[in-house]
């Protein structure tokens, strides 16, 4: 509470300006602020860690010699380079190393839109557009999060193993690669609905493709600097 003290020493009969004191007792304010902590404490809604669904290759027997075909159709490796660069090639190099001297093997892009994720978005459509509707519903109100959440996986599992079209993505970051490079490229798989993707080590055959592409040494392993430095 605020105090307001006067003192008025007359002399002489003489009226003299009254001069006046203000404190200002802050003790209250204390309580109050413990209080809001308190409020705010117990109405806030604490944030839980989320885990990303794996999806597990199918257990369905494949005729033999048509494993590796089922695996290549859907297949996309995305390598992140130096200074925010992405490139992507679709299945796998050719066994006669033709790949790595076909310049549009290995193909240059950017993150965001207009970029890599309009191309996952076209390569995963099916269950883009039907997610895509789910999500509508939930916006709506029409389906609870939950229901949501269930839904989307239900989606993303039956694209994947039932359809076998959905695409399944292999990231592979090089040393030239940033950790923010990392972050915006999970966040492309989550913007266009991707059920299977993993994080891989660069092989050997990768850092070539990234060589032929841009010619920057730095991509090769040391072993590979030396070959070509005795070629």
């Amino acid at each position: 509470m605020a105090e307001v003290q006067s003192n008025d020493h007359g002399e002489g009969g003489k009226n003299k300006q009254k001069k006046q004191i203000l404190r200002v007792d802050f003790t209250p304010m204390v309580d109050m602020n413990m209080l809001l902590i308190t409020f705010f404490m117990l109405c806030t809604t604490l944030l839980t860690p989320s885990t990303l669904p794996i999806n597990m290759p199918s257990k369905d027997k494949v005729e033999e010699g048509q494993e590796n075909k089922v695996r290549e159709s859907t297949a996309i490796t995305i390598l992140l380079g130096a200074d925010d660069e992405i490139y992507y090639y679709e299945g796998m190099p050719a066994d006669d190393g033709s790949s790595y001297t076909d310049p549009e093997f290995l193909k240059p892009t950017t993150y965001g839109i207009g970029g890599i994720r309009d191309f996952l978005i076209g390569k995963n459509r099916v269950a883009y557009e039907e997610i895509r509707q789910l999500a509508v519903q939930r916006d709506n109100l029409e389906i609870t999060e939950a229901e949501f959440t269930e839904k989307m996986r239900a989606v993303q599992d039956r694209v994947l193993k039932e359809d076998k079209v959905a695409p399944t993505i292999l990231i592979k970051p090089t040393d030239l690669s940033t950790y923010r490079n990392m972050v915006d490229i999970l966040d492309e798989m989550t913007i266009a609905n991707i059920a299977a993707y993993a994080i891989l080590d660069i092989a050997d055959g990768d850092r070539r493709l990234l060589y032929e592409r841009t010619k920057n040494l730095e991509y090769l392993s040391e072993q590979e600097r030396a070959e070509l430095a005795g070629a």
